[in-house]
């Protein structure tokens, strides 16, 4: 029964990933009489989520009838095995020995080595004080102290209980691998990776570079492991970031977002007078093809108040050209004429268009009026201004 109860669980809840039988540990130990040894295990591969451990004590004329990895061949994943010693009476060695033996599992060699020299279980990570011959348990990161993302090995430490002869102790530990996390990318990693993205220029310009990171962590997840990402020199991890960030823009919808963010910034420089930081801010937009003709009417005012009429005129010409229906580009153009010693130019707009509203709220008129405000705030003055204001009020 238990044997069909172990296959039916994990029919359920099937885990991707697999024994390690090439780095499972198998060791035959002799432990002298009254003494304490410790072992090592090998290395753990990366990736290790779980481990199964078997201990069985043998007589001299004994041997194992079945390795732990052979056993393990039945068992899909670790799913099929509860937690503890009851779900691994499956897995103990059909055979053992008269003698006994305590056991603990300390997860560094310093803990270890306080053991072997005390015989004190107060740092083991699972302490067996009741001596056995034979035992096997299963440990896994979420529900042992034993195992953790970043554990490389684990101590095993055996006390001979048998105060005349020697004795023969097998330990077997196989590891279980998590495909993903084989890969190299842990928790700790992928938030490394991620906190790396959030100091670019690109996640700067971004009120929240959450999605936009995760998108760039899940792209080098997916096509290196993490220790090759690692082993990159920084320039070429750095175009990594920059290749993946240009795809991750539009796939997860920041694109808007990039762009709002920068007219935030823009805006809010303008209302603290420092027009020189809000071109900047638009001139990225620009640059990168997504700019509307409000946003050259913005750069251009811009260039207004800081007495750059040339350049704004080239560009209110330019969003003349995506919306020949914009106002606020319109008017700005007109008061870079007026300013650029144009007035011709100037006048033959501000008539155009005097009598009709910038917005739902706001009329050609008052925009006028509001804009000559802020160029003499600006410490622009011309004596055109009221010849402007005279024509649009006839």
């Amino acid at each position: 029964m238990l044997f069909i109860s172990i296959f039916y669980q994990s029919g359920f809840a099937q885990q991707d990933g697999y024994w390690d039988k090439e780095r499972a540990t198998t060791k035959e130990i002799i432990v002298s009489a009254r003494d304490r040894i410790v072992i090592k295990t090998d290395d753990f591969p990366i990736g290790t989520t779980e481990l199964i451990y078997r201990i069985t004590l043998l007589d001299d004329n004994q041997k194992m009838a079945s390795s732990l990895v052979s056993v393990l061949k039945a068992i899909p994943d670790p799913t099929g095995i509860s937690q503890g010693s009851a779900g691994a009476v499956f897995l103990l060695s059909r055979i053992s020995g008269d003698d006994k033996s305590k056991y603990a599992i300390f997860s560094s060699n310093e803990q270890a080595l306080t053991y072997q020299k005390s015989g004190k279980m107060d740092y083991a990570c699972l302490a067996q004080e009741t001596p056995l011959s034979k035992d096997a348990k299963r440990l896994s990161i979420d529900k042992s102290a034993c195992l953790n993302n970043n554990t490389g090995n684990l101590w095993f430490g055996f006390e001979s209980s048998n105060w005349i002869m020697k004795q023969k102790i097998i330990l077997e530990v196989v590891p279980w691998v998590d495909t993903k996390l084989s890969r190299g990318w842990t928790l700790e990693n992928r938030k490394f990776v991620i906190n790396q993205c959030k100091t670019s220029a690109l996640a700067r310009k971004l009120a929240n570079s959450d999605d936009f990171c995760i998108c760039i962590e899940e792209k080098i997840q997916k096509k290196y492991k993490f220790q090759e990402f690692q082993n990159l020199l920084l320039m070429e991890q750095a175009k990594v970031y920059k290749d993946n960030g240009e795809s991750c823009i539009n796939e997860t919808g920041v694109s808007n977002g990039v762009y709002n963010d920068l007219r935030s910034q823009a805006l809010n420089f303008v209302k603290k007078r420092d027009y020189g930081n809000a071109i900047t801010q638009y001139i990225r937009i620009i640059n990168d093809g997504k700019a509307t003709a409000v946003d050259y009417s913005n750069i251009g005012f811009g260039y207004i108040v800081t007495k750059q009429y040339g350049k704004a005129i080239k560009f209110l010409k330019e969003g003349e050209k995506l919306d020949d229906t914009e106002l606020l580009v319109k008017l700005n153009l007109a008061h870079a004429y007026l300013l650029n010693n144009e007035f011709r130019s100037a006048k033959s707009i501000y008539k155009e268009y005097q009598s009709q509203n910038v917005n739902d709220s706001l009329s050609v008129t008052q925009k006028i009026k509001q804009d000559f405000e802020v160029f003499k705030k600006a410490g622009i003055q011309n004596d055109d201004f009221e010849r402007v204001l005279k024509l649009i009020e006839q």
